[in-house]
């Protein structure tokens, strides 16, 4: 039986195909891996300017407001002069804090909390004595997340002063309820206080106010935060809970 001449044309021509395809696969993989690094440097590039204008934006809301806190602890504070003595104290705490710790990226929950309640005795110069104003503490704090530096400065500000703020301080059944709470790597604050059926006579004309209050906490703690605000009848309630572990893991994440 004669050999088949086409047998060496079809196996050439198979070897050829083979190269062909082997070398468009390689150029397609080499394609592939150089989008690959493009879109990751890409990628890297977008992060770096959406950590510039977040912290662009956060500089512009923290520069609002500092001025404003002081504005209303000021004016606190002269609405009712003869309760300044005790308060002087705290207000030198307060002033530090905001002056000096409020530069910082981060203070611990212990400070803010410190802070928060030394807002709330320049804050009790203006009830009555015999108005309800309840402050609780339920922090574990031998927790160690609770003396590192991951909560932002100020943070509890907005939503005591807001407490204090819309009130019903005339009615006798009205109170102001703060809860600080501080477990499983979690901070937490809860305010609730008796709705003012007035309007407040004077609207302040800058701030922070409650939009960019939580524009700062997206910015700052992303999807590790949240924040609850409800009305149940006549009582208003904000609830924040800023899960710090998860925060304290992005944050090492982002530095790697």
């Amino acid at each position: 039986m004669e050999p088949n001449a086409d047998i060496p044309l079809i196996i050439i021509g198979c070897l050829t195909a083979g190269i062909v395809l082997l070398t468009v696969i390689v150029f397609l993989l080499l394609k592939l891996n150089r989008l690959r690094k493009e879109q990751s440097i890409t990628a890297e590039k977008f992060r770096q300017l959406e950590k510039q204008i977040d912290s662009a934006r956060l500089e512009s809301l923290e520069t609002n407001l500092n001025p404003h806190l002081l504005k209303n602890i000021l004016n606190s504070i002269q609405s009712h002069a003869f309760q300044t003595y005790h308060t002087i104290d705290k207000l030198a705490g307060v002033l530090d804090y905001i002056l000096y710790e409020s530069r910082q990226k981060y203070v611990t929950p212990c400070e803010e909390i410190e802070f928060a309640r030394n807002l709330i005795e320049i804050n009790k110069i203006k009830l009555s004595p015999l108005f309800d104003l309840k402050v609780k503490l339920k922090i574990n704090e031998q927790e160690p997340l609770y003396h590192q530096r991951l909560m932002a400065p100020l943070i509890c500000a907005n939503l005591i002063e807001n407490a204090f703020k819309h009130a019903d301080l005339q009615s006798p059944d009205s109170f102001i309820s703060i809860t600080f709470e501080f477990s499983d790597n979690t901070f937490g604050l809860t305010v609730a206080n008796k709705i003012s059926p007035k309007t407040p006579m004077q609207r302040e004309k800058g701030g922070i106010g409650e939009k960019t209050f939580e524009q700062r906490l997206k910015i700052i703690y992303k999807e590790n935060f949240k924040l609850d605000r409800f009305t149940e009848g006549d009582v208003y309630i904000a609830h924040l809970k800023i899960y710090l572990l998860e925060h304290k893991a992005k944050m090492l994440d982002i530095r790697r």
